[in-house]
């Protein structure tokens, strides 16, 4: 059974944006090049990939055949790579050259090694109220995550989180389906039609304590 993958926000993203720690997402893939950035630190073609990192990148790449885009050079009219921030890694030059190594393996964009996860393509904010202390926590969670998954992102703020029944107007949730599929609609589209304010609509789950307290 393939292995479910883990969904991030752009927000998440954004956070590892340093040379040690450099992520980049594309194609509604995350993926993590520090390893990368180590292997070839120093080497003029990384700076367009460290210029961007933490954002996505998706407009280098041509969604239909997840390569790089690709022109017709005006001086050569030869096809070749559409780099307009500059050839980064493992991208050959326009013309031959004695100093390019052509067995470069699998460039890092097409290295599933370096996926950690997909980026969600919706993100909405809920509110996580725990009903026994009255604390209430405002949550950035992906859309196509489960009750299940949006619980392990809250686990920092309740490691007992566990030992709660969640609820969404007084009917308990099913922590396999999303929030959609659980009924707690995303209304953001409609909001914004409104010109509505959408921080004064933010859904909020209802946490119940159960008594059996939980190791976290």
């Amino acid at each position: 059974m393939t292995a479910r993958p883990r969904y991030f926000t752009p927000s998440e993203v954004a956070c590892h944006r340093s040379s040690a720690d450099l992520w980049v997402s594309f194609l509604g893939r995350v993926c993590d090049l520090s390893p990368l950035v180590s292997r070839y630190r120093g080497d003029v073609l990384l700076l367009p990939i460290l210029e961007c990192a933490g954002k996505d990148i998706s407009s280098w790449f041509d969604p239909r055949t997840k390569d790089v885009l690709r022109c017709v050079d005006p001086v050569t009219c030869c096809q070749r790579y559409y780099t307009p921030r500059g050839r980064f890694l493992h991208v050959p030059p326009a013309g031959p050259r004695s100093d390019w190594d052509t067995d470069i393996g699998e460039p890092w964009w097409r290295d599933r090694r370096y996926v950690v996860g997909k980026l969600s393509a919706k993100t909405r904010w809920i509110r996580i109220i725990n009903t026994l202390t009255s604390q209430e926590q405002l949550l950035e969670v992906c859309s196509e995550e489960t009750l299940e998954e949006i619980l392990r992102r809250y686990l920092r703020y309740n490691s007992h989180a566990r030992s709660y029944t969640w609820k969404f107007n007084g009917e308990e949730l099913d922590m396999g389906k999303t929030l959609s599929d659980n009924g707690v609609v995303d209304d953001d589209q409609e909001l914004e039609q409104l010109r509505l304010d959408r921080d004064l609509f933010i859904p909020a789950v209802l946490l119940h304590f159960n008594d059996d307290l939980t190791d976290g």
